[in-house]
């Protein structure tokens, strides 16, 4: 086969995204022009050996420079840049950034080229906390892109904006213009690497805001995007972490668990450490939920090692263990950390729990008081949602039922409404809370064990559930107020028609749940977490 038959297959596996083929072919053929560089560097960067894709990037360089095309060596500039910057090399992408400016130097002013250098700008801008001009150069992007026709720059530039108008408040319409973005994703009018980050900060700023709707849409079609590649190595990371929340929303803890290990696997093969701290994060945060504390726990210590911080869930992580002192100073150090109503959203609902098991009435209140006008301005529904959960959670701890059970009701509702089976049972504890203050026995037993059944289907434990009910079934907590008021073994077989070995039976599940010793202890669990 000679080169023009080897370029020309390249050329055509580079067009049916088949990376490792790609990279292969080309990889062969000695004397590649700039535009065939250009596909190797991208070949070999989607096929995972970004060392390759620099060396690529150079010789794309060194040619434009020696063939006098100072754009097309700014093109290739920005592009190591782009690619040193996004695997750590920040200093070495600073002086490719830096070169590329100064061949720029001697061009006119309106050129397209300066508009792709500006997506460094941004990044540099943000460092900097300058929202103002990162917003500026993010429209300046956008604009460019228009008006020279680049769909990468377009796209771009209208996540930049986005982002930005998220992290000042204005959710409905910075998500507008992520929606706006993603429509040239699923047109097919944007490069690999654009299209692939492009999915990413969409479905990143979903998730961020609890647009679980959005989040899930997002998720499927970037899903099929890399099964569409079989040999990509980027991005199938982070598609396996989304994948993982939905599945966690689902309540399918255990196949969310086997997504993020995926994850984490694919990051730590790349040595994207942050990232991989964010997949072990994730991870603890679903062990928690299942009472697996030790486990979760040496995830989260991973996580850090990364250089993740993996709150809020540490902290609710040593509030189930009882360390309420230091959730406490935990969520109150993040809280004064983090300014930006999408970040504290993500706060706030740990916040709240934590601020009401330590007693702190007044915080609690204040917490789920801001959660819920943030939710009302960003209008998504998952955050609706934990609002109204954290409003009823505030208004049971001050013993006002009228005010918590629609506040339970609605965190009910629309919790089903998403699909999230844990979220609604959680909800639902809620509900047979009020319930019991109401005075409505019968409805609240009926309340919490449908709950509690849900939590043992989905192998979750909940310490809203064990603060309440203790985990029990309705059978033992109907035992465990005979046990209060009085009755033998014997007498409570009478009284529920049961034998005395069932009896016993119930009282030892009682024992082992509430993780107490005797009759004595549980009936004092029982009064002071309001079973009786």
């Amino acid at each position: 086969m000679g080169i023009v038959d080897d370029l020309e297959q390249a050329r055509r596996a580079f067009e049916r995204r088949d990376w490792a083929a790609a990279y292969d072919r080309l990889s062969l053929v000695a004397d590649l022009g700039p535009d065939d560089l250009l596909k190797l560097a991208t070949a070999a960067y989607l096929a995972g050996d970004d060392d390759a894709c620099i060396r690529a990037l150079q010789r794309g360089y060194q040619a434009q420079v020696d063939s006098a095309h100072t754009l097309g060596a700014v093109r290739f500039a920005f592009w190591l840049g782009l690619v040193l910057s996004t695997r750590g090399e920040a200093a070495v992408a600073a002086g490719w950034v830096g070169r590329a400016q100064r061949l720029l130097a001697d061009q006119p002013d309106d050129v397209v080229e300066r508009g792709y250098l500006l997506i460094h700008d941004f990044f540099r801008y943000l460092d900097q906390q300058d929202f103002a001009g990162a917003l500026r150069v993010g429209t300046e992007m956008a604009d460019l892109g228009r008006r020279y026709g680049e769909p990468d720059l377009v796209a771009q530039g209208l996540v930049c904006q986005g982002r930005l108008l998220m992290y000042s408040g204005q959710v409905p319409e910075g998500l507008a213009l992520l929606d706006e973005a993603m429509v040239g994703v699923a047109a097919g009018e944007l490069s690999p690497i654009f299209a692939g980050n492009v999915y990413c900060a969409m479905i990143e700023a979903c998730q961020e805001v609890a647009d679980f709707g959005r989040a899930s849409a997002w998720t499927s079609a970037l899903t099929r995007w890399c099964d569409t590649q079989p040999d990509l190595v980027p991005f199938t990371g982070q598609c396996a972490v989304h994948r993982g929340q939905i599945l966690r929303l689902r309540g399918a803890f255990s196949e969310a668990l086997e997504e993020f290990e995926l994850a984490r696997r694919r990051y730590a093969a790349t040595n994207s450490q942050g990232a991989a701290g964010l997949a072990l994060s994730e991870c603890g945060d679903v062990l928690r939920i299942r009472g697996e504390f030790a486990t979760a726990e040496s995830c989260y210590e991973q996580a850090s090692g990364h250089g993740y911080e993996p709150q809020p869930g540490l902290a609710l992580l040593w509030l189930a263990r009882g360390r309420t002192p230091a959730a406490l100073a935990a969520i109150r150090r993040l809280l004064a950390e983090t300014p930006d109503p999408v970040h504290r959203s993500r706060l706030l609902p740990a916040a709240t729990e934590i601020f009401v098991a330590g007693g702190c009435g007044d915080e609690a209140e204040a917490a789920a008081g801001e959660l819920t006008k943030i939710a009302e301005a960003f209008g998504c529904t998952g955050l609706r949602a934990t609002a109204a959960y954290c409003a009823g959670l505030v208004a049971l701890a001050a013993d006002d039922a009228d005010r918590a059970l629609p506040c339970a009701r609605l965190a009910t509702q629309l919790w089903t409404g998403l699909q999230a089976p844990y979220e609604v049972a959680r909800a639902r504890v809620l509900v047979g809370r009020a319930f019991r203050l109401l005075g409505d026995e019968d409805s609240a037993t009926a309340e919490l064990a449908a709950a509690g059944q849900t939590f043992t289907e989905l192998g979750a434990v909940t310490d809203s559930l064990r603060r309440t009910a203790g985990g029990l079934t309705a059978r033992e907590l109907e035992v465990l107020r005979l046990v209060a008021a009085g009755n033998s073994n014997t007498e409570i077989a009478q009284h529920l028609v049961l034998s005395d070995k069932t009896v016993a039976r119930h009282l030892s599940n009682i024992f082992t749940k509430l993780d107490v010793p005797s009759r004595t202890a549980a009936v004092a669990y029982a009064h002071t977490h309001h079973l009786l």
